[in-house]
């Protein structure tokens, strides 16, 4: 059998369904799996020993020639896939679906853009507010016609990879002599930043080894603010590869939602993630060791607010309690 993943992007969506391969592969050992990923976020999933290929597509950045792209798409077409997964669910996803042929992917009543579901050969209904771990699962399992069991994700191995090349890199930052906690700068949203001044607060109360990871000009300039008033470590700019090691040999990460964050659940380290306005019921699989810290309100994932900046508000004593009960009780 061959099988054709289609999850193109964002990071934080890629990490989410990273670990569907190693699921598939149990049920059928012998499957072919390729995945088909944006070129910029390829890099997250390297390494990976249960994907077979990773094919790379360059869509959002290369607007100018759709037509190429496209073309290219085509040219797979002759690796007649036995079925092809669509877990994005967008028009442009579903699109490529349809290229490929023996589409399935999410019902019209599961996503947001409904024309992509006339794409698919075979389509399900799967609650758009579910858990968005839970609904790339479930729609897996219906499309290859396994039985869920809800054990698979929880018993987990890690699902993100990198080579000792990697690891040696950020050796330099890590100490044996405290814990290491990684804090997630930045966020695709402003409004889901965690302020850098209750950042600075934790880092005064906790005695451990803080290091600063960033991906922007404002995320560093945050960072620099942190780190020239404690001892926190401000990080070079890391690729992807280099970010999957040292998040893997942190103790803890320290991020709003993003996807930094949400990596510390793939490699299965501990994390706390901050949220602001987007649900944690449905963009985390909260474990013994991942936690949540909200607004203590209710969000409509239909109807999200990226104006709404209550993450401000959110009091850092409550996460100096959980970073307690992980590391230290």
């Amino acid at each position: 059998m061959r099988l054709a993943i289609i999850k193109l992007s964002a990071l934080g969506d890629i990490v989410h369904t990273s670990f569907l391969p190693q699921i598939i592969k149990k049920e059928y050992p012998h499957i072919t799996i390729d995945w088909f990923v944006e070129q910029r976020f390829s890099d997250i999933l390297e390494n990976n020993p249960y994907i077979d290929n990773i094919i790379t597509v360059n869509l959002k950045d290369n607007k100018n020639n759709i037509a190429k792209e496209i073309k290219k798409i085509y040219s797979y077409k002759k690796n007649d896939y036995d079925i092809v997964i669509d877990l994005q669910g967008l028009i442009k996803s579903a699109s490529i679906a349809k290229i490929l042929g023996n589409g399935c992917g999410f019902d019209k009543n599961s996503i947001r853009e409904k024309f992509a579901s006339f794409f698919y050969k075979k389509k399900f209904f799967i609650p758009y507010e579910e858990n968005v771990i839970l609904r790339n699962y479930m729609l897996t399992c219906k499309c290859l016609n396994f039985k869920i069991n809800i054990n698979n994700i929880k018993d987990k191995e890690k699902s993100l990879f990198y080579t000792n090349k990697n690891l040696n890199k950020i050796l330099q930052h890590i100490t044996k002599n405290k814990k290491n906690i990684l804090l997630v700068m930045g966020s695709s949203w402003k409004s889901k930043v965690y302020p850098k001044e209750k950042y600075l607060s934790i880092i005064k109360q906790i005695d451990a080894n803080f290091l600063l990871s960033w991906g922007s000009q404002k995320e560093k300039k945050d960072a620099l603010f942190i780190s020239k008033n404690s001892n926190a470590i401000l990080l070079e700019n890391m690729n992807l590869n280099e970010l999957k090691a040292l998040i893997d040999s942190c103790d803890l990460v320290i991020g709003g939602d993003s996807g930094p964050t949400h990596m510390a659940w793939a490699l299965n380290r501990p994390s706390i993630t901050i949220f602001g306005p987007t649900p944690k019921d449905r963009n985390t699989f909260k474990t013994n060791i991942n936690l949540t810290v909200d607004c203590e309100k209710e969000i409509n994932p239909l109807k999200l607010d990226k104006k709404d900046m209550c993450i401000q508000n959110i009091d850092e004593n409550k996460i100096i309690k959980m970073i307690n009960r992980l590391l230290y009780g």
